[in-house]
């Protein structure tokens, strides 16, 4: 294996970072950079269901929780199936993968990930608490109530909406994200406010569709204090990877990135 020298080094969210130090919370928005995987997966890819060499996807996630300070086996993820299924994480099921689209906890030293390619990695922190979560939200998740599941988890460990900022990581922009008709209507028939996130697009009978929008106005609607990044995935292909981008190019797979959250251990 080739081992690419430089450590990860992700983006950050202001509402996050700015978070009292004594709640012991870190966060990042980990891009391709600082990895060991090459070809399509080049830099940090971390998704063990991607055809990467699973070595290499290992040592990547193991390069997160290095970040964080902890132990390759800290770094707690899900089978994602575009859902609004929560699981709650703790030392004693660190290690198991349900499926699920979303992670919560109140116990330091374990890593909340979720993996994205386009769709939108949020996390979510009430520092009063110590709580945290981290959500993976497509369209499906996001208007099947991913994010409010999220929050009601949280608060079943005892989080309080007002005290929650949540931040939306790099995912697909507008521009990039053109839809069918049959699409559209799906979302205008669940409710026709939906019909805002859409505008015209340059293929007769398509729209460009705003999941960002849709995502962070839903965050708000759920009392929460929250923010986005602007960072397109689609858009930059040396930052982000990207599965429209790769499916669009007819590439065999994509690479996924991850998003993480943890409470450090006292």
């Amino acid at each position: 294996m080739t081992v690419d020298r430089h450590a990860p080094e992700p983006a950050r969210s202001k509402l996050l970072a700015d978070l009292p130090a004594a709640s012991g919370i870190a966060h990042g928005f980990f891009s391709r950079s600082g990895g060991v995987s090459e070809g399509i997966y080049r830099g940090l890819n971390v998704g063990l269901g991607s055809k990467d060499d699973r070595a290499r996807v290992l040592e990547n996630r193991a390069r997160v929780s290095r970040w964080f300070g902890l132990d390759a086996d800290r770094l707690v993820t899900v089978h994602q199936v575009h859902s609004p299924r929560v699981h709650v994480a703790t030392t004693g099921n660190r290690g198991e993968r349900p499926e699920a689209d979303a992670l919560v906890t109140q116990t330091p030293g374990l890593v909340l990930g979720v993996l994205s390619a386009d769709c939108g990695p949020i996390l979510f922190a009430d520092p009063e608490a110590r709580i945290i979560g981290a959500a993976h939200a497509g369209w499906r998740g996001a208007l099947d109530g991913v994010l409010e599941s999220t929050v009601a988890a949280m608060q079943q460990l005892g989080a309080r909406p007002e005290r929650i900022v949540a931040a939306l990581g790099p995912s697909i922009s507008q521009t990039n994200y053109e839809v069918g008709p049959e699409f559209r209507e799906r979302f205008v028939r669940d409710d026709p406010a939906h019909e805002a996130y859409f505008v015209a697009s340059p293929t007769p009978g398509h729209a460009m569709f705003d999941l960002r929008q849709f995502t962070l106005d839903r965050l708000q609607a759920a009392g929460l204090n929250a923010e986005m990044l602007a960072d397109c995935t689609y858009a930059d292909e040396n930052a982000w990877f990207s599965y429209r981008r790769a499916t669009h190019r007819n590439e065999p797979d994509y690479g996924r990135q991850i998003s993480a959250i943890a409470i450090k251990e006292d």
